[in-house]
């Protein structure tokens, strides 16, 4: 990392440019964390990449003996995550820097965290919920634009972020639609203090998928980017390959029923997203005709496969540039 930009997010958690390499479900990794720190910028893991607390720990260990710069973890901070409460105890006894919520309420969170000096990022995907969040003592907003892959929200970033900016005291960090510099300080023109940036780093050398799914962020384009329902009961964007075509995008019999029999909401989504995400994760880790894969549309800048640390160099050279 050469050139530093100083932004509200750099001076928070101390570092070069204001990137965090967003937490993507099955995909972020110790090793991918600390290629981030040494470049400069910061990273995340999702606490659900680990199936128990002993290999939780040992990321955290691992990344801590590399590096003493600022790292975090997200957190389902819903009942869909039965080991949310353990998760968080964890993260609070080994001191993680940061935490990011998703999908629930950060009121436990923002409470356990406070005390202890870790920062609370709340993924907000309107400014209804965004109020709420910043009342509970938030410390910054991860705005999730609809050109963010996975679970996109409804608003384009440049909606979305200003009307954030304007209405909330605290700050706003963008996520979605980054593959090249100029697009950074695009988000950080609307009032964004940094950007959270995932789909282009699936294609990683650190990245532990398949080197099919690696490729195929290579091989498709924006243009075949879709929003499916079918996955894991909330709208995901997915690479449309003759599976996804094959079985459509639309609702299944199961959130057609969720419709119906709202009583039986909470149950059925759970299903749902159990079911979606095995699908997801077999396809993630092996070749397989059954090819499910999670991305956003800046899949379109993503043209080889290559070390973490060589994309964050090239989007700071860009930004400079620009």
């Amino acid at each position: 990392m050469k050139p530093q930009f100083e932004t509200g997010l750099t001076k928070m958690l101390g570092i070069e440019f204001p990137l965090l390499v967003a937490p993507m479900f099955l995909i972020s990794n110790s090793s991918m964390v600390i290629a981030a720190l040494e470049a400069g910028v910061t990273a995340a893991i999702p606490a659900l990449n680990y199936r128990t607390d002993n290999a939780l720990r040992e990321a955290i260990r691992e990344i801590r003996q590399q590096t003493d710069k600022s790292f975090g973890f997200n957190l389902i901070v819903n009942k869909s995550n039965p080991r949310y409460k353990k998760q968080l105890e964890t993260l609070c006894e080994l001191q993680v820097d940061f935490i990011i919520t998703s999908l629930g309420s950060p009121a436990t969170v923002i409470k356990r965290c406070k005390p202890l000096g870790i920062k609370v990022f709340c993924d907000v995907v309107n400014l209804e919920y965004a109020k709420k969040v910043e009342a509970l003592g938030a410390d910054a907003l991860i705005a999730v634009g609809r050109e963010a892959g996975g679970h996109c929200g409804p608003w384009p970033n440049k909606v979305l972020i200003p009307k954030l900016v304007k209405h909330c005291k605290i700050p706003v960090i963008a996520a979605g639609g980054v593959g090249k510099g100029a697009h950074i300080k695009e988000l950080l023109e609307l009032g964004a203090v940094g950007v959270s940036v995932g789909t282009i780093f699936i294609a990683s050398a650190e990245a532990p998928v398949s080197k099919e799914y690696k490729q195929a962020l290579v091989d498709y384009g924006a243009k075949d980017i879709v929003l499916s329902s079918k996955l894991s009961g909330s709208p995901l964007t997915v690479i449309n390959t003759p599976y996804v075509q094959q079985i459509g995008t639309k609702a299944s019999f199961l959130e057609r029923l969720m419709k119906k029999h709202r009583w039986m909401r909470k149950y059925i989504k759970m299903l749902i997203a159990y079911r979606g995400m095995k699908k997801v994760e077999k396809a993630a880790f092996a070749a397989t005709y059954q090819t499910v894969w999670c991305a956003g549309p800046s899949i379109e800048y993503v043209n080889k496969i290559r070390p973490l640390k060589e994309i964050v160099e090239q989007l700071v050279d860009e930004f400079f540039k620009t």
